[in-house]
């Protein structure tokens, strides 16, 4: 009974600490991971501390989360799903399935998606398509364009770096991608730990009920993106 109630608290009060405070972007709970467009890299936070840096790229097509814009989207989300536990380095994933393929980083010709895949669920009206247009943190065989906007709206890792942000990550886990350069952050001393807290209470998405309703135009781009996810470019 009493864990129950415990349980019961931490969710309550991980749903209201995650609540935005009127007029401004403050947030009780920090990110667990900063993604900066300007920087091109993607920071993981401990206890408010820097953890880990790795690079990155974003979109090509900009920053934004319009169907079929193929950008990145800014703001608070969550980690929805994670997919490719176990899977071999370089296993290549054609709509979220692991094809029995593995590529070496930077095979000739070849730009799937591989490794690792974090779905990501947006949590502002700013980015509550971010889910329906499978945007993830996933693994690039096009590992020689990280450091510079290279993907179709995901955020794009070398494979051994996102192995171990997905190591790291829960799901619920939250993320925030920004446009301008990562804060600077005392080092994290000690053994990371993944965030109990996060799993436990996620959040349900801010949609705007424009979201719910789309124009002929918007299907043609949704259909358009999604085209792009299925040659697992991503």
């Amino acid at each position: 009974m009493f864990f129950r109630a415990a349980a019961l608290a931490l969710i309550l009060l991980a749903s209201a600490a995650l609540r935005l405070n009127a007029g401004t972007d403050a947030v009780v709970i920090p990110p667990r991971v900063i993604i900066s467009v300007h920087d091109q890299k993607l920071m993981v936070i401990q206890d408010g501390k820097r953890v880990a840096i790795y690079p990155v790229s974003t979109s090509k097509f900009g920053i934004g989360d319009r169907w079929g814009s193929m950008a990145t989207p800014l703001g608070w989300l969550q980690v929805a799903e994670k997919i490719g536990d176990h899977a071999p380095v370089g296993a290549v994933f054609h709509k979220r399935r692991f094809t029995g393929e593995i590529l070496q980083p930077n095979a000739p010709g070849r730009d799937p998606i591989v490794t690792r895949i974090i779905w990501l669920r947006g949590l502002e009206a700013a980015n509550a398509n971010a889910f329906n247009r499978c945007i993830y943190i996933h693994g690039t065989a096009e590992e020689k364009t990280i450091g510079r906007p290279a993907s179709y709206g995901c955020i794009r890792m070398c494979s051994k770096d996102v192995t171990q942000v997905y190591a790291d990550l829960q799901l619920g886990a939250l993320v925030r991608i920004i446009p301008g350069a990562l804060p600077k952050l005392a080092k994290f001393k000690g053994q990371p730990t993944q965030e109990i807290f996060t799993a436990a209470a996620p959040v349900k998405p801010v949609i705007p009920p424009t979201t719910t309703r789309k124009s002929n135009a918007d299907r043609k781009h949704s259909s358009i993106s999604a085209a792009r996810h299925s040659h697992d470019r991503a």
